[in-house]
């Protein structure tokens, strides 16, 4: 099968884009042509995975940058690749993840004659921001437009053109014949502001070694981007409250982000710096190397998170998960068997969740066993390829039956 995958960015920061590529790794192991086209945003001398590239940027200093909002809405150079490239390359079907940040509404129309995905992986398709929470950190309800202003989502100047963006898109989407969500939380979400029907299929992690034992000290640790919305400085100041139970607990920080600087003071504020250890932005071997010490890992979101990729992976590896009661993580995480769910943004709450589990290794072996369990069954990466080709199969399938139906009726 000759596959397209379409997604904003190709270098692994993100967990679209290491979704991506462990896809098209697989799809290739299993003897597919699959490629991948993508912008050339976020490249910056580091891998590119693309197969094709056409142009984009996160380079505030780029002449491009000033007008991204306007290539958003539409990307000629986006356009004009794919043509190109749906011309050479003729796929048999095009998997798109992410395309309003970068690659624009604009690519829709080229796909109407060719059986084509969209695979949601965040709130992006009904919220110009990405996460459906307001400023105040409360869920927002509203549909996007007028309300992205009032309620100070978006600038003035942000707003037109994100605007004329999400109508392109809402006009242009039966361009796919299938819309998939990676949860039943977005799915939901998906479904009540007007995009209909949804299929559900859940993210897959590669299957890895378990842990080792547990051994002290104790270790929280948290993956991913530190940003607000991330919620570590929730984390952070929970684990001060822990450290009055288990003070030789330490608490690891894997990541990067523009709030860095910001929970490095924090951490220095509460005085509990020395127990704190920041890794920046790690590989993946060199995470899982940093994470397997943990006994528990924790996902502190203030937003809806739409699945919860590092707590999968968290649970691949045998390790308890602690994360926010809401969203996607709901579905992973069953409470008290392969971990713990807390109201967001509740100090006391995580502290006390945290506390229960460090305070206690048998169950911290015995949740990271649950989870390893659960993950293996339902969370591996080939359990996802499988359903993703099933996915591929029948759009072949329906255009097929399609194209005899129209046969007949020409010869009618």
């Amino acid at each position: 099968m000759k596959i397209l995958l379409l997604n904003d960015y190709a270098t692994p920061t993100g967990g679209a884009e290491i979704l991506n590529r462990d896809l098209l790794n697989e799809l290739r192991q299993r003897g597919h042509d699959a490629r991948l086209l993508a912008t050339s945003a976020g490249i910056n001398g580091g891998e590119h995975f693309a197969d094709y590239q056409c142009l984009g940027t996160v380079d505030s200093s780029n002449p491009l940058f000033r007008a991204g909002r306007l290539l958003q809405v539409a990307n000629p150079s986006a356009a004009f690749k794919l043509q190109q490239v749906l011309h050479e390359f003729k796929p048999d079907v095009v998997h798109v993840t992410l395309f309003l940040t970068q690659l624009s509404p604009a690519i829709l129309p080229l796909l109407r004659n060719i059986p084509s995905m969209y695979y949601a992986v965040w709130h992006r398709a009904i919220c110009p921001t990405g996460l459906k929470l307001l400023p105040t950190n409360v869920d927002c309800t509203d549909p996007f437009g007028k309300a992205c202003l009032k309620n100070g989502c978006l600038k003035v100047h942000e707003w037109a053109p994100l605007m004329v963006q999400m109508n392109l898109w809402m006009r242009w989407r039966s361009s796919f014949d299938l819309i998939a969500a990676g949860s039943h939380a977005l799915k939901e979400q998906l479904v009540a502001n007007g995009i209909e029907p949804v299929e559900v299929l859940w993210h897959g992690v590669p299957i890895r070694p378990c842990r080792p034992s547990l051994r002290t000290p104790p270790t929280v640790a948290f993956a991913g981007r530190l940003i607000h919305e991330k919620g570590v400085h929730v984390l952070i100041q929970s684990f001060k409250k822990v450290l009055a139970s288990v003070p030789d607990a330490q608490l690891i920080v894997a990541g990067d982000g523009p709030e860095r600087d910001q929970l490095v003071r924090l951490a220095e504020k509460l005085g509990v710096a020395e127990r704190i250890r920041f890794t920046g932005l790690l590989d993946r071997e060199l995470l899982e190397s940093e994470l397997q010490s943990a006994w528990v890992q924790v996902t502190p979101s203030l937003c809806r998170e739409t699945f919860g990729l590092v707590a999968a992976e968290a649970m691949m590896r045998g390790t308890t998960v602690i994360a926010s009661q809401a969203g996607g993580l709901c579905e992973l995480v069953t409470p008290g068997e392969t971990g713990l769910l807390v109201p967001r943004n509740d100090v006391a709450a995580l502290a006390q969740a945290m506390t229960s589990v460090l305070v206690d290794r048998e169950l911290a072996e015995s949740m990271g066993a649950k989870a390893r369990a659960f993950a293996l069954q339902n969370l591996s990466s080939e359990t996802y390829v499988d359903k993703v080709v099933q996915c591929f199969d029948r759009l072949l399938n329906e255009k097929k039956r399609q194209d005899s139906a129209d046969r007949e009726f020409q010869l009618g």
